[in-house]
């Protein structure tokens, strides 16, 4: 009798573990998996991270008061639901916040009348120049390179040949800054679109993009059967995410 108990409660032990495991990976924690260059070499493709959906303090919620939540900075790399598809998750840092007046001189970025030095910033692929790309606001994009929400940007929040960053918004770009599509392409992140950041990389793996979109593929599996210990990036796992 005594063995049947402990059995019991043994299973109803790891139910409830399991339990508690799937909600906080819902609620608290997520995996996600990065499937462009835009974030390297700060985060790299086939990089998987789990994101801290708890970090962030929504706005006019009760439960601010009681959850060690923090604000929003300057250079924090954040997970959100992007704009144009909210369906898709994107990852970006955070160049500007609420007030803050931004504008690329020749890919240098400033921020309220102050150059940046961005050690993280990476220009990985030889791109030629581009006039919008590197001197934002002031260049011209090409015809239909931006979405309907980077163009209402650029007519409504550019003051003196600075983007000045709305209320209740963010600016976010890649830190692979000459292959990155981000805020200069579909406008500000709502901060309500914001999901989490990163804290940790716990598993890496070099693989196609397109292999990491559609991660449940024949090709995919067969490619992790044969190459795991071959691909997977050991010295990146369980690395921690640092904002700088």
């Amino acid at each position: 009798m005594m063995l049947a108990n402990m059995r019991a409660n043994s299973v109803a032990e790891w139910v409830f573990n399991f339990i508690v495991l799937i909600f906080a990976t819902s609620t608290i924690a997520q995996p996600f998996v990065i499937p462009s260059a835009s974030m390297e070499s700060t985060l790299m493709t086939g990089d998987h991270v789990i994101v801290d959906k708890l970090a962030y303090a929504p706005s006019n919620s009760w439960s601010a008061r009681l959850l060690p939540y923090e604000q929003i900075q300057r250079g924090d790399i954040i997970v959100f639901r992007y704009p144009v598809d909210e369906r898709q998750n994107y990852i970006k840092r955070v160049i500007g916040l609420p007030g803050d007046r931004l504008r690329l001189e020749n890919g240098a970025v400033w921020r309220n009348g102050v150059p940046l030095d961005e050690k993280y910033v990476q220009h990985i692929f030889p791109f030629a120049p581009n006039q919008y790309r590197d001197n934002f606001p002031a260049g011209t994009p090409n015809p239909g390179e931006l979405d309907w929400r980077a163009q209402q940007m650029l007519e409504y929040s550019v003051r003196g040949g600075e983007l000045v960053v709305p209320p209740g918004n963010v600016f976010a770009m890649g830190d692979n800054r000459d292959n990155s599509l981000d805020s200069r392409y579909w406008g500000f992140v709502p901060e309500e679109n914001i999901v989490g950041k990163p804290v940790l990389v716990w598993w890496s793996y070099e693989a196609p993009e397109n292999e990491l979109t559609d991660f449940i593929n024949v090709r995919h599996v067969f490619d992790l059967a044969t190459h795991f210990f071959v691909k997977t990036r050991w010295s990146r796992t369980m690395r921690v995410v640092r904002p700088a």
